[in-house]
């Protein structure tokens, strides 16, 4: 059973910190094992790739099956319901991420300088795609899409063929992406080849995707040789709901996260405390029936919370302590609590929003922050796959204008050299 507060209670702060802070997931000690798993893939490249593969995948990965050929690709073999499902849910995250396409901007200033910045996007980008039970398409999707939007020229795609085989739903939402560099490997030394290349594998600028503990460290070990997107955590929900809804609706909700991972985090928040009973039995019913109910069983008995507040507006300030990575507004006016939350990686307004249809086929990213990274990070988005350049250009009257200043402040610094190169240019005759 999911722990119940109420904010009424003396020790109500106490147990608040407990359900905030609690330890939801123990990293594995794995950091020594992939520097060295890097580290090898460094110095043998493709022989260690392949080895490792091998291994740690139960595959039979040779140099020449390495990477999917065309056809292996285009005869991924899936329904017309779930091709006709990857082709809507792509359309959608394709139309919500050209709308986050920043501008170039250009302006002259008083004293004649001319600033500005103009972005581009990163050459290359390789998406890491878990394998077996943790295969998700939809992550292809919402990993793949933004960055062919941002206008990166070569995306890689690396999967482990986990006993062997690929999910075909993964290489066909690969196909609607464009992708056409698929290898299946996985683990740490995917990434390794991914920021460090072989001889097969040319290596990218940024890898982004999900992955276990092994992944995780991986990529905290390349980062710098290429930029990564985060370390992501177990997945979380925050619900704020009143007595309008239906109960089997919200359980269901709270549910959607807990069957990912026992690791995952419900929380509940109302401000009536018959209708936090109607939504704990309805989570009871709903568990029962579900064939993950171990795993979501797990989570909500171990991490999951409901919260009754005396009144709704003080649901804004505890989801705000928890920034969650979904949080779910399913009140009669969202809009109004909407104004009072700062702090979450994707926010779904109204009874009838699920945050399951965000997971999918709404449009806006699924890769989100978690473990109350919200508070300082956003969810992955075209930017992440572009970067930003200062353009400045000055005429001898803005040199003139600004010199003087800039020398003033070099000589403070004792950088005399910098002071020459620009007093250089104000004697010029």
């Amino acid at each position: 059973m999911a722990r119940r507060l109420n904010s009424k209670d003396k020790n109500f702060a106490a147990e608040f910190e407990a359900l905030l802070f609690a330890r939801r997931e123990v990293e594995e000690d794995v950091a020594g094992a992939v520097k060295g798993i890097v580290a090898d893939v460094r110095a043998r490249g493709d022989a260690a790739l392949i080895e490792l593969t091998n291994k740690f995948d139960r595959a039979n990965v040779t140099l020449e099956s390495l990477r999917l050929c065309a056809d292996e690709i285009a005869e991924a073999a899936i329904t017309a319901a779930q091709g006709a499902a990857i082709e809507i849910a792509a359309a959608r995250i394709e139309a919500y991420h050209q709308r986050q396409l920043p501008a170039d901007d250009s302006f002259t200033d008083d004293t004649g300088a001319t600033l500005g910045w103009r972005w581009t996007a990163v050459d290359s980008a390789g998406l890491y795609v878990p394998g077996g039970t943790a295969s998700y398409p939809s992550s292809v999707l919402m990993n793949a899409i933004p960055a062919r939007v941002a206008g990166v020229k070569r995306i890689v795609m690396v999967t482990p063929a986990s006993g062997g085989t690929i999910n075909p739903l993964v290489l066909a939402a690969a196909r609607r992406a464009g992708i056409s560099e698929i290898y299946r490997i996985g683990g740490a030394q995917a990434v390794a080849a991914l920021a460090y290349g072989t001889k097969t594998i040319a290596p990218v600028d940024k890898i982004v995707g999900p992955g276990n503990a092994w992944v995780a460290a991986a990529k905290r070990e390349v980062f710098g040789q290429v930029g990564i997107d985060s370390i992501a955590g177990p997945s979380e929900i925050l619900v704020i709901a009143d007595n309008s809804n239906n109960p089997d609706w919200i359980a269901a909700d709270l549910l959607s996260q807990a069957e990912h991972d026992a690791s995952s985090q419900s929380i509940l928040i109302t401000d009536d405390a018959a209708f936090a009973d109607k939504v704990a039995d309805a989570a009871g019913r709903a568990l029962a029936k579900l064939p993950r109910k171990d795993i979501a069983g797990k989570s909500w008995n171990d991490y999951g919370g409901i919260i009754v507040v005396e009144k709704l507006t003080d649901a804004a300030a505890l989801s705000d302590r928890f920034a969650p990575e979904h949080l779910e507004i399913a009140t009669t006016d969202p809009q109004s609590l909407l104004k009072l939350v700062r702090h979450a990686g994707a926010i779904f307004l109204g009874k009838h929003t699920p945050e399951a249809m965000g997971d999918y086929i709404a449009g806006p990213n699924h890769v989100l922050p978690t473990s109350r990274a919200a508070r300082f990070s956003s969810g992955l988005s075209v930017l992440d796959f572009m970067k930003r350049t200062t353009l400045l250009s000055l005429d001898a009257r803005a040199m003139a204008a600004l010199g003087p200043d800039a020398i003033a402040l070099a000589d403070a610094e004792g950088l005399q050299a910098h002071a020459n190169s620009i007093a250089a240019r104000l004697n010029q005759k």
